[in-house]
């Protein structure tokens, strides 16, 4: 076993996730309690996770410093490394700030770099860096701005790293992870099966001789998790869609498809439009937006739940990266409530039920297939829970509404005829709510400026922004500032995640 000590990182779970696909056991653990844990789970190796602190404050979160006369290996990634350096008499300073890609530069050979690259991408999301090695620690590698970004102390097998070796676009991280997990600590591993039928079974248990509502929305996870309901309850299964008047053109129509095609049920169909919008009037702020969607999606279902017999639960499709951003363990910050959790109210007079919280995008796609749902649903591209609410920067009125439907329209349209769909994890545009001058029939205007978001990522923590043909944005962008009335120019976001979050709300 492996323990995974939290720091707060985003991507704390990411890290088990990544060994666990390796075949390696882990166990998530809160650093104050790291020694009861050591005793009773026997790890044959350590990580320390990153986390939002600085080691320098007061109030950061931290470990006892007897963890490190063990001789159990310890890797520190980020803050885990950043600690770890402090604790043993390093020096931690703020420095230039690095977030996104960086080059990793390998400048002595050394386990845990075993079959990687002197030179390759990483992934760096930092204010703080270590400028003074503890004593007994040998510099390993650098990049441009970092010149400590991998040490290690032979004598006590303590490794530090200033990159995120779990996120997918650190191109060699699985291979730094595997050396530290099976070459370092010696952990034999074993491979990994996802268990579909335990998934089922831990749905029958929960929800007993009760009836669900399904949450559904036309997207990936709420349909892979209504199918794995299905397999659960059967007919006690009761698919409700709210037409908020916030999703693409045409989801309605696409909804009833699936489950009369799929499911041979019809699907509970609520309209909401007006509703909606008349909550959102006047509203400008993202997480005040959230929150009222969460709470008008959750009121509406309790009312048609009220009119249906022995209901018990209501299905969502939250999986990990919604839980982890809405702030998922206790010393992580909040990046963005989801409507599906951070969104929610606190009293609610149904049970939750998430049978995908624990799983990334990749793996909800795994299932899906295990499933035998078809291609065109389990690799559909993916939509926020909010919708076209949090791509509309500022208030949400009918006029900027049908303007951003019109132009997601035109976005899909193209990526779609260009190929690429199946190929970019999301492709968007957002009304950016910024103004400038352009000219309509020899006559200066002042409209909208919208920008067009379009990235590839695996499992959602991280992302990197698509190279699009530069005919094919040409055409997007014409189409947009020709059929899309009171829009004045269109502009790419190239900016990864991190530092970025893949929507702009």
């Amino acid at each position: 076993m492996i323990l995974v000590v939290d720091f707060g990182s985003q991507t704390c779970h990411l890290i088990a996730r990544r060994l666990r696909d390796l075949g390696v056991t882990t166990k998530i653990v809160d650093p104050e309690n790291i020694l009861a844990e050591i005793k009773e789970n026997k790890p044959k190796g350590i990580i320390f996770s990153g986390g939002p602190a600085f080691v320098t404050r007061k109030d950061s979160p931290t470990i006892t410093k007897k963890v490190f006369g063990l001789g159990i290996p310890i890797l520190g990634i980020c803050y885990g490394w950043q600690l770890t350096a402090h604790l043993l008499g390093g020096t931690v300073e703020g420095s230039r700030k690095e977030y996104g890609p960086a080059n990793l530069k390998i400048n002595v050979n050394n386990t845990l770099f075993s079959r990687v690259d002197s030179y390759s991408r990483v992934i760096v999301s930092h204010g703080d860096t270590v400028t003074k090695l503890p004593k007994g620690f040998i510099a390993l590698a650098g990049t441009e701005d970092v010149t400590y970004a991998a040490a290690f102390n032979p004598a006590k097998k303590i490794y530090g790293i200033q990159f995120h070796p779990e996120i997918e676009h650190t191109t060699q991280g699985i291979k730094v992870l595997k050396n530290f997990a099976t070459n370092i600590s010696q952990v034999k591993p074993k491979k990994h099966v996802l268990d579909i039928k335990k998934i089922i079974n831990q749905i029958k248990e929960a929800v007993g001789n009760g009836n669900v509502v399904c949450a559904v929305s036309g997207g990936v996870d709420s349909t892979v998790a209504a199918a794995l309901v299905t397999k659960a309850v059967g007919t006690r299964l009761h698919p409700i869609y709210i037409e908020s008047g916030l999703m693409r053109v045409g989801t309605v129509e696409e909804v009833k498809k699936i489950f009369k095609i799929h499911f041979r049920v019809k699907p509970i169909i609520v309209d909401a439009k007006k509703e909606f919008l008349k909550r959102l009037k006047g509203v400008k702020e993202a997480e005040t937006k959230r929150k009222i969607i969460g709470a008008l999606y959750i009121e509406l279902f309790e009312k048609e739940s009220k009119k249906l017999k022995n209901i018990s639960h209501l299905m969502q499709g939250t999986i990990y990266s919604d839980v982890i951003e809405s702030k998922g363990t206790k010393k992580a910050d909040k990046i963005k409530s989801h409507h599906n959790v951070g969104g929610l109210p606190e009293k609610m007079n149904i049970q939750l039920l998430e049978p995908l919280r624990y799983f990334y995008k990749d793996e909800v796609r795994r299932i899906g297939k295990k499933l035998d749902l078809p291609d065109e649903l389990v690799y559909k591209q993916v939509f926020p829970g909010p919708g076209q609410a949090i791509r509309i920067i500022g208030e949400v009125t009918p006029e900027r509404l049908e303007m951003q439907q019109k132009a997601d329209q035109i976005v899909i349209q193209e990526i779609t005829k260009a190929g690429l769909y199946r190929k970019v994890y999301m492709s968007f545009p957002i009304m950016t709510n910024t103004f400038s001058t352009c000219v309509r029939g020899d006559e200066r205007q002042l409209y909208e400026v919208v920008a067009l978001r379009v990235i590839e990522s695996k499992d959602v923590m991280s992302t990197d922004w698509a190279k699009l043909p530069y005919d094919l944005l040409q055409k997007i962008s014409s189409r947009i500032v020709n059929e899309v009335p009171g829009t004045s120019r269109v502009v790419y976001d190239i900016t990864t995640k991190p530092p970025a979050t893949m929507e702009w709300e």
